[in-house]
Formats: C-alpha cells, structure tokens, sequence
C-alpha cells in the first residue's frame, strides 16, 4: 500500500511545481495578450482609413453603439500617389458576430475620458452592400470629432486676457440702459411666439440642421492654418471701428434724410428703367466707336481745339444764318418760284438728251473748245493761219449730176480727164466729181464708237462716200487744248500767259 501512495502524480512534488508553473506561465502569457485578441479565436478584420491617427492606438478598444465588439491591431501611415495626401490605415479584429458590416458603415475617433484614452466608434450604415473581411472604409465615411484638450486649447492666455476686456466692454455697454433693455424684451415677445414653428422646422430630421456643424467643424478646421491672419484682420478692424466711432456722429447726421431719399427712390426707380435699358443699348452700340476712338482721339482733340477758336465766330455766323433762313423760307413760298423750278424742271428734262449728246463730244473729241478757238481766229492777223476772214470761190465740179445744177442722184463720176489743163501727166485723170457727204459723224457719243469723225475724214479719190466711214479707216485723232495754249495749239511765251492770267503767282515774289 506505502508503495502505491509513493508512485501517485499527486506524490510527486516535483510533477506538481511543474505543472503549476506552466499553468501560470499561459495565465501570464494569456493575460499579456489579451488586449492584441485571444489565440485560436476566429476573428472578422477590416481596415479604416483614418485622417489622422488622432491619438488612437494599437490596442485600443472598437464600439458599435458603446458596446466593444474588437480593438485596433495596429496603425500604418498611407500616402496616396495621386494626391500626395498622408493618412492614417487603421487594422481592425473584430468579433465574428457583427460580420458583414454594410459598406457605408462610418468611422469616428472619441475619447473614453478626459486623460486622453481613445477609442474608435463605428457608426452602422444602411447599405444592402456588405463589407468583406480585408476590405477597407474610406476616408470619406470618417470623422475627425474635437476633443474636450482641443475646446480647451482655444483659451490660452490671450484669448483669456481679450474675453476679460470684451466682458468689461459689455457690462460697460449695457450699463445704465435696463429701461431699453426691458423695452427690448418685451418687443421680442412677437419674435419668440413666430420663431416657435420655425425652430420646429430646424429640429426636424430632413431639415439636415447636424450637417451644419460638421460643415462648422471642417471650416475650422480649414481655417486652422490661417488662424494669425484672422487674428490680424480683427486688429485691423478694431481699428477700422475706432476710427468709425469718431465719424458716427456725422454718419447719424448723413442718415437722417435716408427714409425719404429711399422713398422717393422708391417711386422713381421704377421711371429710370427704360432709361436704363437705352443707356444700356447705348452703350453697346458705342462699343466699337469706342475701339476706333482710341486711334483718332488725338486728331479728334486737336480738331475740338481748332473748333474752339472759331466758335465766337459761328455764334454770329447763326444769328445771320437765322435771317438767311427766314429770307429762304419766304423765297420758297413764293408760288412765283414754284413754278420757276417747274420750268426748270422741265427744261433740264428737255435738255437732258441734248447735254447727253454734247457732253462725249467735248470730254473725249474737245470739239467745242475748238470751235470757239478757231471762231476767235477768223477776225485774227498775225495769229496761226487765220487773215481777217478771208473767202474765195470754188467753182463746183463739171459731170453727171454735179453739185452745181439740179441732179436726179448723187455724183458718181465718171472721172473727167483734164490733165492738160492742169499741167500733170499725161493719162492722170481728175477725180472731181464724186459727192463725198457724211451729215451725221460719229463723235462719241451714246452708242457710237469712240473717234472723231468730224473733221477727220479721209478723202477716197475716185470714189463716192456718203454717211459714216467705218471705224477702222478713221484716224483716232484727238486734239486737246490748255490754257497756255494759243489758238492753234501753239505756246504762249512766259510773260504772255503772265498777262493773260495763264499762271500761278509765285509766293513771296508778289504778283
């Protein structure tokens, strides 16, 4: 019996340390990692992606609704390559009894106390879509809340020392003014009953009013980095306002007359429009005037200001302008002329077809100067050919039908032979009687060819020619006249067209 109580496990003290000790050793090991999971417990793990880190740590408890349903295994930074922007990869293990997640759960940082330990609040979403274990919640659908250190980080000891001076600014303020004040709450009697519905409105779940003060929180957040900036533009307009102070009492003056300036905008605006619109539509067709001005406003100036000089004289040029004006006014009523401009109407209409026919005549052939310069020089002595009108008398031709007696046709020859009488050759006959007679030339005018004819016609031995010769056998001679030419085209000496007023007088040299 003593031998089979001294080979027992519980005889053996040895055995029994051994086993306690390993016992404690996993107890140790157990509680040292129990904050990291437990081993061998399956586990549901995603990741969030957070903007900051926030304090949060690996360890750190996971909540849904205040209950822990895991902790943070571990905290990566991210860098995204497109943006440059760093962010905070949290690693979640959570309990198998909330998988899946649906995919538009929200993530939030919070602290568990005011020593600064952390944890992280998942806020469960209404996606049908699940989460899968390994996939991540983007950064979009986190919040970074302020903690209580941070509210209390405003007041630092200048912001303290300004909300002391501004408390005493106030009380100063409102000092001596109880009267108005109660006077004031009692006229916010109405404001209060009214903002009852809208307060309702504000409170309602679909007015989204919560979305305000995380728009609030990111706009803070935003204007963090320029925080010295603000805080020198309200230096700037605690100036702005002490000099504003100095002025207000002429400000009340200038507002006194606000109400009836309103008023009378009031019912005049309405008129001003259409002359708005114009002026608008005016405007718009300047426009382009108003490019061009650009490059003539310099000439344009120097034309206002040579203008100027001569506008006392255009005040009196108006005032007889005026009498002009009156005495026109009564020509024009004069039945008298109205019935001269009748007859005058008239006779240009007349006279339109025969100035048509001149006017080529002497713009291309020159032929009326001609006649008047050759009729200057029938009377003449010594000037060209012409001797005091000289005549003499030609004999018509003998033959059929000559010009000299009755004929029953015009002279068609035949040549009569009177070489012997005339001394010429021998066997040279004179072709005398063939009628050459053109009444109508061409002289270019409407609808004729563009020659001289007049004066320029060839004479065709031995042949009869009666109207217009054609075109091409017409010498497209042209003879114009100057004024320093003498009667037949040759020139005037100097001192001649001096005397003749012919020319210009040369400056500086008198006349």
């Amino acid at each position: 019996m003593n031998r089979r109580r001294g080979g027992s496990l519980a005889g053996s003290p040895l055995l029994i340390g051994a086993v306690t000790t390993l016992i404690v050793v996993v107890a140790v090991f157990l509680s040292y990692n129990a904050n990291n999971g437990l081993p061998f417990v399956p586990t549901y793990n995603v990741k969030v992606e957070l903007p900051e880190a926030s304090g949060l740590q690996p360890s750190n408890q996971v909540r849904v609704g205040g209950t822990r349903v895991g902790l943070v295994s571990s905290l990566t930074p991210h860098q995204d390559s497109a943006t440059g922007r760093v962010t905070a990869i949290a690693n979640l293990k959570l309990e198998k009894g909330i998988e899946p997640l649906p995919a538009d759960t929200r993530a939030i940082v919070l602290s568990v106390s005011a020593i600064g330990l952390k944890y992280l609040e998942l806020e469960k979403g209404t996606s049908h879509k699940p989460l899968k274990a390994g996939e991540m919640i983007p950064v979009s659908q986190t919040r970074e809340p302020v903690d209580i250190d941070q509210l209390f980080n405003m007041f630092d000891q200048k912001t303290r020392t300004a909300n002391q001076q501004n408390l005493t600014n106030f009380g100063d303020g409102l000092a001596g003014r109880g009267l108005g004040l109660n006077n004031t709450i009692s006229t916010l009697r109405p404001l209060v009953t009214n903002a009852i519905p809208a307060l309702h409105n504000l409170a309602s779940p679909a007015t989204g009013l919560h979305e305000l003060f995380i728009a609030l929180d990111r706009a803070a957040s935003q204007t963090a980095a320029v925080a010295n900036v603000n805080a020198a533009g309200w230096s700037d307009s605690d100036t702005f306002f002490t000099a504003f102070a100095g002025a207000a009492r002429s400000l009340e003056e200038a507002t006194v007359g606000g109400p009836a300036a309103l008023e009378q905008a009031t019912h005049s605006l309405p008129f001003e429009t259409p002359f708005l619109e114009k002026s608008t539509e005016f405007m718009r067709l300047l426009r382009p005037s108003a490019h061009t001005l650009r490059t003539v406003a310099q000439p344009l100036g120097h034309a206002f200001a040579e203008g100027a000089v001569n506008l006392h004289a255009a005040t009196a040029l108006n005032s007889r302008l005026a009498s002009s004006s009156q005495a026109l006014q009564s020509f024009g009523q004069n039945p008298v002329v109205t019935l001269g401009l009748e007859d005058f109407t008239q006779t240009l209409q007349l006279g339109t077809p025969v100035l048509a026919g001149l006017a080529p005549e002497q713009a291309y052939c020159n032929y009326l100067t001609l006649t008047f310069r050759n009729v200057a020089s029938l009377l003449s002595e010594n000037i060209g050919i012409g001797t005091l009108a000289r005549a003499a008398i030609v004999l018509s031709p003998n033959g059929p039908n000559n010009e000299g007696y009755p004929s029953s046709a015009p002279a068609n020859g035949p040549s009569v032979d009177k070489t012997a009488a005339v001394g010429s050759k021998p066997g040279t006959p004179i072709n005398d009687d063939h009628v050459h007679a053109n009444p109508y030339p061409n002289v270019a005018g409407p609808g004729q060819p563009k020659v001289c004819e007049a004066g320029n016609e060839k004479y065709e031995e031995g042949k009869t020619v009666i109207g217009n010769l054609p075109a091409a056998s017409v010498e497209s001679k042209r003879e114009l006249t100057s004024r320093s030419e003498g009667l037949f085209g040759e020139k005037y000496p100097a001192a001649t067209q001096r005397d003749l007023g012919l020319t210009q007088p040369v400056k500086g040299k008198g006349k």
